[in-house]
């Protein structure tokens, strides 16, 4: 229940912004270097449930629908919501670590949060695949991820829009953390996957 309640959330603020009210996507963007100085502190949430585009919307909308749905059923909704929070919670800290000094930057998306979802679900289902249309085979769970954070990297090279990608890193180690603290037993059985 919580993937769900946590993606309708996010489409329909998303939603509202980039269709009916472009100043809710602006008066939500994470601006480092402002959070403290501004007191811009509903930022570090308000970011996350808005998108740059409809693309972005959906890329991130599917591959937590794709990596939730299966995660809370094994880690139950508390557990999962405190996933998303920690991986949001992580990535903004990146953020604000990073970007502190510079006045004209600001981000959106849900990525970070997202990224803690996929990276602890694929310890969980180590030799889960998705299917991505129009490729006609299933790909790895782990492949998709590397290739996730490959594009993240080639991403924040060549940054385009307020789309946070490096997020996508913090994200991905918060997620393996999050595990890590809470289910060490879920690393180990993932180890043994691949032996």
């Amino acid at each position: 229940m919580a993937a769900l309640i946590i993606l309708a959330l996010t489409v329909i603020t998303s939603l509202a912004g980039l269709w009916f009210a472009p100043r809710l996507i602006e008066w939500n963007l994470f601006r480092p270097y402002w959070f403290l100085r501004s007191r811009q502190y509903w930022t570090a949430i308000g970011s996350a449930l808005v998108h740059a585009s409809l693309s972005h919307l959906l890329l991130n909308a599917m591959t937590f629908w794709f990596f939730a749905r299966p995660l809370e059923r094994v880690i139950g909704s508390i557990r999962l919501t405190a996933l998303y929070a920690f991986g949001l919670a992580v990535s903004d800290a990146g953020t604000w670590i990073r970007y502190r000094n510079d006045p004209n930057y600001a981000s959106l998306g849900a990525s970070g949060a997202i990224l803690a979802v996929l990276f602890a679900a694929i310890v969980y289902f180590p030799r889960q695949s998705i299917f991505i249309l129009p490729i006609p085979v299933p790909i790895p769970a782990p492949l998709f991820a590397v290739c996730y954070l490959l594009f993240s990297f080639y991403s924040t090279r060549h940054p385009h829009g307020r789309i946070n990608h490096a997020a996508h890193f913090d994200g991905a180690l918060a997620g393996l953390a999050f595990v890590a603290l809470t289910d060490p037993e879920a690393w180990q059985r993932a180890v043994a996957a691949f032996r």
